[in-house]
């Protein structure tokens, strides 16, 4: 098996010991996004639809750094620290994925890094 890792200046650098994302054979799976915005690394002002709009743009950058785009993905997991936030969850989803839309699991956390409270990873078939 190969593994290839894949970048985006696009999207926040990696702030741990991950890649931004990892291919293997045509699946390429994405790491957590948070809303950081990848120019200051800072979370993004704004509301929680703002946060949650800077997190699947992060995710749509690593997904054209793969050669792809959010329409390939299958599988999608939301984390959220308050599952009051799922309907706008939704509602911005529209604007970033088209049907058929990606498999989803959104999961209630007690917190999430830097303090945020949205977090989406992804897997992709490319």
């Amino acid at each position: 098996m190969s593994k290839q890792s894949i970048h985006s200046d696009q999207a926040p650098a990696a702030i741990g010991t991950y890649s931004q994302a990892i291919r293997v054979g045509d699946l390429v799976f994405l790491s957590g996004q948070i809303p950081l915005d990848p120019a200051t690394m800072e979370v993004v002002a704004g509301d929680f639809e703002a946060r949650a709009r800077r997190v699947f743009d992060n995710l749509r950058a690593v997904a054209e750094a793969a050669g792809s785009d959010l329409d390939h993905v299958v599988k999608l997991t939301v984390f959220l620290t308050d599952l009051s936030n799922f309907a706008t969850v939704n509602r911005v989803m529209q604007d970033y994925f088209t049907e058929p839309f990606p498999a989803r699991a959104a999961v209630g956390v007690a917190a999430l890094p830097k303090g945020v409270d949205v977090e989406a990873d992804a897997i992709l078939a490319v």
